[in-house]
């Protein structure tokens, strides 16, 4: 038996404004949208890819709920996205703040072959080097 990584839940104060933000950086859609709850899945998932596909091969989507507090600390549980090796990682940064990220110092060491940068929530998340797989 395997368990299938079905979503990241990200507690926020405006789930409509986070889920957009993110599915505009990601390149995803939002597949279910209200107050309390928005969904968002890979923007190449369609229903007859999945029917294709097993179960357990289906990657995660995110879903965004909203919460009083705001954000104290660090994130103990952040992403990695990562450029392919075709695209300009400085550009994709770039696109990402003009969005509305910000770079944060976390306490990463001088010179890491990673940036961090925060959402406009505050949420934590890096941008690696290019990958090709």
């Amino acid at each position: 038996m395997v368990l299938r990584w079905y979503t990241l839940v990200v507690d926020c104060h405006d789930v409509r404004k986070q889920a957009a933000w993110w599915a505009e950086a990601l390149g995803w859609r939002t597949i279910h949208e209200t107050d309390d709850e928005c969904v968002n899945i890979p923007g190449w998932v369609d229903e007859d890819t999945l029917k294709d596909l097993p179960w357990e091969r289906i990657g995660p989507g995110m879903v965004f709920v909203p919460v009083p507090e705001g954000k104290a600390v660090k994130n103990r549980l952040h992403l990695d996205l990562a450029p392919h090796t075709s695209q300009d990682r400085e550009a994709e940064i770039a696109r990402l703040e003009t969005l509305g990220a910000r770079r944060v110092d976390v306490g990463q060491p001088a010179g890491p072959g990673w940036t961090v940068l925060a959402d406009p929530e505050g949420n934590e998340f890096c941008v690696l080097s290019s990958r090709d797989s």
